[in-house]
């Protein structure tokens, strides 16, 4: 837990004595500056711990009277991580953990402040698991936003039409208005199954292109999908899409150094003490490319064939480039 967090949690863990401490003796007891108090005070307040305060000379702080409080001190995004970490190991995603991760993310609902749990609650109910079978399943890594994920959950749970911005794969930016149906978690994108309003039809949108998502106020009610499930209807939506290439690169390098490059892209395997195995699945060959050039270093490839191909038409137009201005070039193809 971060220096913050922890501090925050023996705050709270002070507060629950049931007594006033005056301002001065908690900065005391925690070794903190009144300024760092008030803004500790005040994240416990965001979180929705009832935190009285009084003024004057005398002043100081403590609980509301009456309150409840759960000994559980996390943000929106610690939530959400927490919430989805449980999930997926209660779907089967870690062998033989099924059923204890389900009674934790019980317990842990039970003891999150209201305004959390109702959050987290909206996203574990409307979220529906799919896997991806070994040859169709998606190369890349896009990454969802925390705050994205709970308002269109929010929207799905409480069938509140939904407003946002959209990039399409091609970068045509759209305003979408749509009637949000389920959040589908399939691999490691997550998608928006909804009704599309201007469109009149059913869409599935992918999270990580979604920006600015608010909910409009108006309620409806909710249509038949088209499908058996959300799952299905993104798995039939997305069936006629290529297949990814799976790269196997040998980089005549280190593995410690290439992995501090592009360990978060690839998985780099210690093939000898000056050698490694480059492994990734991407859509696009262009990003292993760009990944066999960072190495700078010798390389081998191994997988696929057609990656030898584009290494080439990159070295031929980089080559180009570097050419003296007013080079005579090969014309373009």
């Amino acid at each position: 837990m971060a220096n913050t967090s922890s501090r925050t949690l023996r705050l709270l863990s002070l507060l629950q004595t049931h007594r006033f401490w005056p301002g001065a003796e908690l900065a005391a007891r925690l070794r903190i500056s009144a300024r760092t108090l008030r803004r500790d005070i005040e994240r416990l307040r965001d979180l929705g711990y009832p935190v009285e305060a009084g003024r004057g000379v005398d002043g100081g702080y403590r609980l509301a009277a009456g309150a409840a409080l759960p000994p559980l001190v996390v943000d929106d995004e610690e939530a959400v991580a927490l919430a989805l970490g449980l999930q997926a190991a209660a779907q089967g995603a870690v062998e033989g953990i099924e059923e204890s991760s389900v009674r934790v993310l019980a317990k842990v609902l039970q003891v999150m402040p209201v305004r959390l749990r109702s959050r987290v609650e909206a996203l574990r109910s409307m979220t529906v698991p799919a896997m991806w079978s070994p040859a169709t399943g998606p190369g890349a890594d896009p990454v969802a936003d925390p705050d994205v994920l709970t308002t269109v959950a929010l929207a799905c749970r409480d069938d509140e039409r939904l407003r946002f911005a959209y990039t399409a794969a091609g970068g045509q930016r759209s305003d979408r208005h749509v009637e949000p149906h389920r959040l589908v978690s399939l691999g490691r994108r997550w998608y928006l199954v909804a009704y599309d309003l201007l469109r009149h039809d059913w869409r599935s949108f992918r999270l990580d292109r979604l920006a600015e998502p608010r909910g409009t106020g108006a309620r409806f009610r909710p249509r038949a999908l088209p499908a058996a499930d959300a799952a299905d209807f993104v798995r039939s939506r997305l069936g006629a899409l290529p297949a990814p290439y799976r790269v196997e690169v040998r980089v005549h390098a280190p593995a410690a150094a290439v992995r501090d490059l592009l360990g978060r892209w690839c998985t780099v395997e210690e093939s000898s003490p000056a050698g490694c195995l480059l492994r990734m699945t991407t859509d696009s060959l262009d990003w292993a490319v760009t990944a066999v050039g960072m190495t700078g270093a010798e390389v081998e490839v191994l997988s696929p064939p057609e990656l030898t191909g584009r290494l080439r038409d990159w070295g031929a137009r980089l080559s180009r480039a570097a050419e003296p201005p007013g080079t005579c070039r090969s014309p373009e193809p």
